[in-house]
């Protein structure tokens, strides 16, 4: 009988090792892909240095920044003065399809040393929306910022928060960062004040972002109980520049 003998089974090898590269290669790819967020408290260590003089320092300071979001024509002339009663700063996120139509609340906000971000003109999810709209979108309310107070925004907030590889990328070549938030009072989702209050200052911390929206009914009637807790706390109000100060928001990187 004749025996016949069976090839080993090496042949196998190759293919497994190939398999076994290709998957690194797609974790690394995946990686390199991820997104990354930058806090406060990394953006001052990397640019070490100290603020300029006369700058809030939150290195030392408790600093925490309140943003709004939303059209100039919401009541935002009201969060202002109640701004000024705390001797607080702020950051809006303005959509830019109704700066013309409020420019002098617009030229107030820069006025008064609160900071403009671009939120946008129409508020779509950026990340589904094409290339060409994206930059558009962004565009056209830099535009609009720039005309009426003569200085061009270089922070945004990608509605809804919503933002990837590719939003970050076309808000590189625009010259803007993106800024999320630690604390959301989630505003437009109730009218409650009380709740609206106790999300906020549960949520509150050193070096935070907290967003807030006052074209919904609870948010401004909440605002002097937060402003109120928080100075009680200690907290100092300061703008998003002024949060990451003596670094500055670089493009395309997502602060949060």
């Amino acid at each position: 009988m004749k025996l016949v003998k069976r090839r080993p089974r090496f042949y196998l090898l190759p293919g497994l090792a190939v398999a076994a590269v290709v998957a690194l290669v797609t974790v690394v790819i995946v990686r390199s892909f991820a997104m990354v967020t930058v806090d406060p408290a990394q953006a001052r260590k990397q640019a070490k240095g100290a603020p300029a003089a006369g700058q809030v320092d939150c290195s030392r300071e408790k600093c925490i920044a309140l943003t709004f979001d939303g059209s100039p024509g919401e009541p935002t002339g009201r969060v202002m003065d109640l701004l000024a009663q705390h001797h607080a700063r702020g950051t809006f996120f303005l959509e830019g399809r109704d700066i013309h139509s409020f420019p002098d609340v617009v030229r107030r906000i820069a006025a008064e040393g609160h900071e403009i971000g671009d939120h946008t003109w129409n508020h779509p999810r950026l990340t589904e929306i094409p290339d060409a709209e994206v930059r558009d979108e962004l565009t056209r309310t830099a535009d609009a910022i720039a005309e009426v107070t003569g200085s061009r925004p270089t922070l945004m907030r990608p509605p809804e928060g919503r933002t990837d590889d590719r939003v970050s990328k076309i808000s590189r070549e625009l010259g803007l960062a993106q800024v999320l938030w630690t604390v959301t009072a989630q505003d437009y989702a109730t009218e409650d004040t009380a709740l609206i209050t106790k999300r906020v200052l549960d949520g509150a911390d050193r070096d935070g972002i907290v967003l807030l929206h006052p074209l919904h009914k609870g948010t401004v009637p909440a605002l002097p109980g937060i402003l109120q807790a928080l100075d009680d706390q200690g907290y100092t109000f300061v703008t998003v520049d002024q949060l990451l100060a003596p670094g500055t928001a670089q493009p395309g990187t997502i602060y949060k």
